[in-house]
C-alpha cells in the first residue's frame, strides 16, 4: 500500500527524484526600491471665478476677464475669500465688503492661484483614434 496509485508529483513526493529547475533566457533580474512614475507636469494658474477660464500670464488684475468681463480685483478672486469667516475674509478688515463680485480697493487683496496637473490639449479626431491611442506605448 507503500505504492501510491497515480504518480504525479505533489507535496508528498520527498524531493529526491526532482530535477533542479532551469534558470529562464531572457529572465529580467528583480530590482529593489520604488519604481519611476511617469506622472504629468504641474502648473500655477489663475482661473477667472466666476467663468472659470484660465487667464494668462502677467494680465493685469486691475481690469477685467477676458471672457466674460468679470472684475478681477475682486473679493470672489482673493486668496483669503472664505464664505465662512467673518466679513467673508481669512483676514482681519474692519468693514465688510458688500458685493463680493465688485471691483474694490482692499490692500490685503493677494489673488488666488491653483495648481493643476498638465494634461494633454490635443484630442482625437474620431473615436477610433481615441480607442486606438488608449493602447499605444
Amino acid at each position: 500500500m507503500s505504492e501510491r496509485k497515480y504518480r504525479q508529483r505533489g507535496y508528498q513526493d520527498s524531493g529526491r527524484d526532482r530535477e533542479p529547475r532551469e534558470k529562464r533566457p531572457g529572465k529580467k533580474p528583480e530590482t529593489f526600491g520604488p519604481r519611476m512614475l511617469s506622472m504629468p507636469g504641474k502648473r500655477e494658474v489663475i482661473r477667472c471665478a466666476s467663468c472659470a477660464t484660465i487667464l494668462p500670464p502677467g494680465l493685469d488684475l486691475s481690469g477685467k476677464c477676458l471672457k466674460c468681463g468679470f472684475e478681477l480685483h475682486s473679493c470672489k478672486m482673493c486668496a483669503y475669500f472664505d464664505t465662512s469667516a467673518r466679513f467673508e475674509c481669512t483676514q482681519p478688515i474692519k468693514e465688510r465688503i458688500p458685493r463680493k463680485d465688485a471691483h474694490n480697493k482692499c490692500p490685503l487683496f493677494m489673488v488666488r492661484s491653483t495648481i493643476e496637473r498638465e494634461t494633454s490639449t490635443s484630442r482625437p479626431l474620431d473615436a477610433r483614434s481615441a480607442f486606438e491611442n488608449l493602447f499605444k506605448k
